[in-house]
């Protein structure tokens, strides 16, 4: 496999690579992570996107400065919702604006598939305490975390620095997510919820 052509290298459990093979990985930038089956979870990253500095310091220098962290997320939101972020509103606002409009988003796609819809409610220790419109989200979002942080950790930024969500392991990661989460696996969340 020309492993130097790759930008990233997910291996699945049971997947076997040489000493070798990681070292050119590293040596030519290629991002390997190992994941769960089907690429569900992100377990753990080799270096390569975070072997330079450039990017983590322009990350950590944004998310810093107030100013340029506020037009960020501005910016994030536009491309979330298709229209500009409403004027003087500060992150914690719009972060609830947003939350608004997510929760809205579900409620919608659960009456377009026929699903009985609460609200998102969810037990991360107990798979089993929730029910199937929220498992088949957790599920949906697990996988989109996953895709989500690989690429993030390709590209060479960190998955903790995040602009709209703060003080997680992920927060970049939730961040970028977000962007697509709406329009990709939420609505196939409660479609496939809607068969159950």
């Amino acid at each position: 496999m020309p492993i130097g052509g790759l930008a990233g290298l997910m291996l699945e459990p049971g997947a076997r690579i040489s000493h070798a093979a990681v070292a050119l990985a590293a040596q030519t930038g290629t991002l390997i992570t190992w994941v769960g089956e089907g690429g569900v979870r992100l377990y753990s990253a080799g270096q390569p996107g975070g072997a330079r500095s450039d990017k983590l310091l322009w990350q950590a220098s944004l998310a810093l400065d107030d100013a340029a962290r506020l037009r960020i997320v501005r910016h994030m939101f536009a491309l979330r919702f298709g229209e500009a972020a409403p004027e003087r509103r500060s992150i914690d606002q719009l972060r609830g604006i947003e939350g608004v409009r997510v929760r809205e988003s579900y409620a919608l796609l659960a009456r377009k598939y026929g699903v009985n819809w609460k609200r998102r409610k969810y037990d991360p220790k107990d798979w089993d305490a929730g029910d199937t419109p929220n498992r088949c989200l957790s599920a949906a979002t697990a996988c989109l975390h996953g895709l989500t942080e690989a690429a993030v950790l390709a590209a060479g930024y960190a998955p903790a620095i995040g602009f709209l969500h703060t003080g997680k392991p992920l927060s970049f990661v939730y961040d970028i997510a977000d962007l697509w989460k709406v329009q990709t696996v939420v609505p196939e969340a409660f479609r496939i919820a809607g068969l159950a």
